[in-house]
C-alpha cells in the first residue's frame, strides 16, 4: 500500500484524528474577544475561588454556583469558531469537553467600560432556529422608532431629539450594520443610547416571542412566581449580636403585591437596638415600597419626595404614612449599605434618608438613576423603556441623577457590613 493510500485510509477510518489536529481559533483582539479569553480561561480552571474572582471584576450578575454546577457537567469548553463579531460583542461557538455537545455563545461589553460584560448567553446549536433574525429593514425599523419615541416622551423634549438625530447617523455609519441577534441589537442600542443622553434608564427590551400590540401600561402586574421565588425582594432578615437588626433587600415591589412581607420582614426587626438595611444588591422598583419601609422609621409624617411627570405636567408627591401595623423604629440608630450597583429606588431610599439625617450611609456611591420610565412597543419583537419623570427632593430641591447618592462613610461595599456592625456595637 502506497502511503497516500495509507493516509487515506487512516481518515476514512478516523476523521476526528483530522478535526483534532485542526487549530484552535484566533480569538480577535477586541474588548469583546479580550473578555470572551477571560471567561473562558477563568471557566475551565474549574476553581471556584479563580472564577469568583473574574465575575467579581467582569460579570457580578453571573450566579457563582450555576457556573461552576455548568463546568462540573461539561468539563469546561473548547472554543470551535469564532463566527462574527465587532469590537463591542463576539458571536461563537465551543464544544463540552466531556461529551461531543456543541454550544452556541454570546458575549457583549459595555462601551463606556469593556470590562463590564453586559451579555454572555449560551445555547444548545440550533436552538436559535426559530428565533427571529434580524436584517436592515428590522434594524432601520427598530432604529426608526425608538428614535421618534424618544423625541416624543423623554423627560427632556430637547435632549429626546438630539438623540434621535445622533441615532439616525450612527445607524448611517453602519453603527449596527453586522448584528442579526435581536439580543445582541438591543444591548448595543441600549448602551449607545445611554451614552447619547446621559440617563441609565433607557432601555431597549428585546422579546424573541412576538408580543400582542397592546401598550403595556407603566406598573404591570408583576407575576406572582417570580415574586414568590425573590420573596418580594427581601433577600434576607436575621439579627447580630447583641442586639442589631439586619434585613438585605434586593429590590422594592409594589405594596399592593408586597406589603405584607414587608410588614413581616420590619416587625421581626421590630426590637433591635440598631437596624442595618443592606442595598448593594438593590436595583430599583417601587418608591412607594421604600416610602412604607420609610415609614417604620419616623414617628412624624414626614414629606420624603416629590416625583415630576412631564408626560402628565403633574408632580407626585411621597409622604410616610402615619400607621403601619407592627412597632415604628424612630429614634434607633439606622445604617443603610451601598454599592455601586444600587440604583433608582434603591438610590431613592438611601437619598431621602440621607437628606433627612435619620440614617447613616455606608459604601460606595450609588448608580445614578433619578427618573422614571415607561415602556413604549415599537413592533412584535422589541420595546424601549423611555424615562418621563424625574424626582425632586424637598430639603435639597434636587436629586442624585448621574452623579449617585454619596455614603457618609466611604469603604469598599464588601466592607461596608462589617463597617456597619461596628458603629451599630459602639453606638455611633
Amino acid at each position: 500500500m502506497t502511503i497516500g493510500r495509507f493516509l487515506g485510509a487512516l481518515f476514512s477510518i478516523a476523521p476526528g484524528l483530522a478535526l483534532a489536529a485542526a487549530p484552535a481559533p484566533i480569538i480577535p483582539d477586541t474588548p469583546a474577544g479580550h473578555a470572551l479569553a477571560a471567561w473562558l480561561d477563568a471557566f475551565n480552571s474549574g476553581d471556584r475561588a479563580r472564577f469568583q474572582s473574574f465575575q467579581k471584576a467582569h460579570a457580578p450578575w453571573l450566579s457563582l454556583d450555576q457556573e461552576m454546577n455548568q463546568r462540573a457537567r461539561t468539563g469546561g469548553y473548547d472554543l470551535v469558531t469564532i463566527d462574527k463579531g465587532d469590537k463591542l460583542w463576539i458571536v461563537f461557538r465551543v464544544k463540552e469537553r466531556a461529551s461531543s455537545a456543541q454550544t452556541l455563545g454570546s458575549l457583549v461589553v459595555r462601551s463606556s467600560d469593556a470590562d463590564h460584560i453586559r451579555l454572555l448567553r449560551l445555547a444548545p446549536a440550533g436552538a436559535n432556529a426559530a428565533e427571529v433574525v434580524l436584517d436592515e429593514a428590522q434594524r432601520s425599523r427598530v432604529i426608526d422608532g425608538a428614535a421618534k419615541l424618544l423625541a416624543q416622551f423623554y423627560l427632556f423634549p430637547d435632549v429626546g431629539r438630539t438623540t434621535a438625530e445622533k441615532l439616525g447617523t450612527q445607524q448611517k455609519q453602519g453603527a449596527y450594520r453586522d448584528i442579526t441577534d435581536g439580543r445582541i441589537f438591543a444591548i448595543r442600542l441600549t448602551d449607545d443610547l445611554r451614552t447619547l443622553t446621559g440617563d441609565k434608564h433607557v432601555t431597549v427590551d428585546f422579546f424573541a416571542k412576538s408580543t400582542p400590540p397592546a401598550e403595556p401600561t407603566a406598573r404591570p402586574r408583576p407575576d406572582p412566581a417570580r415574586l414568590a421565588a425573590t420573596n418580594c425582594g427581601f433577600a434576607k432578615a436575621e439579627h447580630y449580636p447583641p442586639n442589631i437588626g439586619y434585613l438585605k433587600l434586593n429590590g422594592f415591589e409594589e405594596p399592593d403585591h408586597c406589603g405584607s412581607t414587608a410588614v413581616a420582614a420590619m416587625t421581626f426587626l421590630a426590637d433591635s437596638d440598631s437596624i442595618i438595611i443592606d442595598l448593594r444588591d438593590n436595583g430599583g422598583g417601587a418608591p412607594r415600597m421604600a416610602a412604607l419601609i420609610s415609614s417604620y422609621l419616623f414617628d412624624e409624617v414626614v414629606h420624603l419626595d416629590d416625583l415630576y411627570d412631564r408626560n402628565q405636567n403633574i408632580t407626585e408627591q411621597f409622604w410616610t404614612v402615619p400607621y403601619v401595623p407592627g412597632k415604628k423604629k424612630a429614634g434607633k440608630n439606622v445604617f443603610v449599605l451601598t454599592s455601586n450597583r444600587t440604583f433608582s429606588a434603591g438610590e431613592v431610599f438611601s437619598y431621602d434618608l440621607k437628606s433627612l439625617k435619620r440614617a447613616t450611609l455606608i459604601g460606595e456611591t450609588t448608580a445614578g438613576g433619578a427618573h422614571t420610565v415607561a415602556p413604549h412597543r415599537i413592533d412584535d419583537h422589541f420595546f424601549i423603556r423611555v424615562p418621563f419623570g424625574r424626582f425632586v427632593n424637598p430639603i435639597t430641591k434636587t436629586n442624585w441623577e448621574s452623579t449617585g447618592v454619596e455614603p457618609d462613610v466611604k469603604v469598599p461595599a464588601a466592607e461596608a457590613l462589617d463597617e456597619a456592625l461596628k458603629r451599630a456595637r459602639s453606638g455611633h
